[in-house]
């Protein structure tokens, strides 16, 4: 099995009403999610807002989500940065806090060439030797593609040891696989194409819909790998609906607004992102509808 599980979630960050981390629901929250199918919690990545967190507040969130999950799950720290000695500093602390793994996105806007990134995330790589890291290749977000070529070199350091793909692009999924070593892990960082990508490869998802439905997402990984690829489809085709309406606006939107729908109190997102417009809110509520996830949170 994958170092990290099949199931990662990227967990959100759930504010109070005065916009402050509300620690007392991240930590309820990450223990529900353990408990529903995640086998890592990634804390301070996309979803879970993190340009709009100071580092102190991002500390705070891995340890009350270290403390929460305790032996029952993993947790990885969101520490990626597009200044490579801020990514170094924020790595060696969540080395220090005693986390399991750090996930390093592609530094965005400065847009660095191919060998600007190798370098950089050598450098965290060589400075933060002994705790595991996962890149994230997100080029709708950061605007630079981390190429196949340039993950297979990194994957030779010792402690790069997976990705989260989300350029949405099959056919670079399938030479990452071509390239880098069977140990080296590829994970889905799009829902909808889950799926898809373990058919070329992937081992799972670092996902954002298994805030709903971790454990069917647990079960269709599970049926893939067991050959029962018709049951794998089936509960992909089922949960497709959900994986759309999640990503109709800007993440974490509709999913802090769908935890807000079974009775999380997770607030919504700091400006500059806002509430959920309205139209994609009454489609959400469709979808919880159909799927039978109006339940509310323990």
């Amino acid at each position: 099995m994958a170092r990290f599980g099949r199931v990662l979630t990227a967990m959100i960050t759930p504010f109070n009403q005065s916009g402050a981390v509300n620690y007392e629901v991240a930590e309820q929250l990450a223990k529900h999610l353990v408990n529903s199918g995640t086998d890592t919690v990634v804390v301070c990545g996309t979803t879970g807002e993190s340009p709009t967190l100071s580092w102190e507040e991002e500390y705070k969130l891995f340890q009350v989500v270290r403390s929460a999950v305790a032996t029952k799950a993993k947790v990885m720290a969101g520490t990626g940065s597009n200044s490579t000695q801020e990514a170094i500093e924020a790595t060696q602390k969540a080395q220090q806090l005693g986390l399991d793994g750090t996930l390093q996105v592609v530094p965005y806007y400065n847009k660095p060439p191919q060998r600007g990134l190798y370098d950089h995330f050598h450098a965290i790589a060589a400075a933060v030797p002994d705790l595991p890291m996962m890149l994230y290749n997100v080029p709708g977000r950061t605007s630079c593609n981390l190429l196949p070529e340039t993950v297979a070199k990194l994957a030779k350091i010792p402690n790069i040891v997976a990705i989260k793909e989300a350029s949405g692009n099959l056919d670079q999924t399938s030479e990452l696989r071509r390239l880098c070593p069977a140990n080296f892990d590829i994970y889905s960082g799009d829902d909808s194409l889950t799926l898809p990508m373990l058919a070329v490869g992937a081992v799972g998802v670092v996902s954002v819909a298994s805030h709903l439905v971790g454990s069917e997402l647990q079960n269709m990984v599970q049926a893939f790998e067991a050959g029962q690829v018709d049951q794998a489809r089936d509960i992909h085709l089922k949960l497709l609906p959900l994986f759309k309406v999640l990503f109709a606006t800007t993440n974490p939107i509709p999913v802090k607004a769908a935890l807000c729908l079974q009775g999380w109190s997770v607030g919504i997102s700091r400006p500059p992102l806002c509430a959920i417009p309205d139209d994609i809110h009454e489609r959400l509520q469709t979808v919880l509808k159909t799927l039978d996830l109006q339940s509310v949170a323990a």
